[in-house]
């Protein structure tokens, strides 16, 4: 009688279509939108201050994102579809719930 876990066929899950689509380690989107907002900041004003400035946020902002994506590299996803689901879904019940 032939073992019924080895007769299972197997097929490869390559990690490259089930890894998050990461760019220097945060959401891609969200980190080209920040460099896009930075170089906007940077070459609108064009000064050295605003160069300094544009550059220390997008390298805060980089940061504060490659934390979140450490925590869950679908956060952005998440909590887009959260917020689309608030007007459905109470987070709490009430105290006066009907039992």
């Amino acid at each position: 009688m032939a073992d019924p876990i080895s007769s299972l066929q197997r097929n490869r899950i390559h990690r490259a279509l089930s890894r998050p689509n990461l760019l220097m380690g945060a959401d891609r989107e969200l980190v080209l939108i920040t460099g896009l907002a930075a170089i906007i900041l940077i070459f609108v004003v064009l000064t050295v201050f605003s160069a300094l400035f544009g550059i220390a946020v997008w390298i805060v902002v980089v940061a504060a994102l490659r934390m979140m994506a450490k925590s869950d590299p679908m956060m952005r996803r998440i909590y887009i579809r959260h917020i689309s689901y608030k007007p459905t879904y109470r987070a709490t019940s009430t105290p006066w719930r009907g039992y």
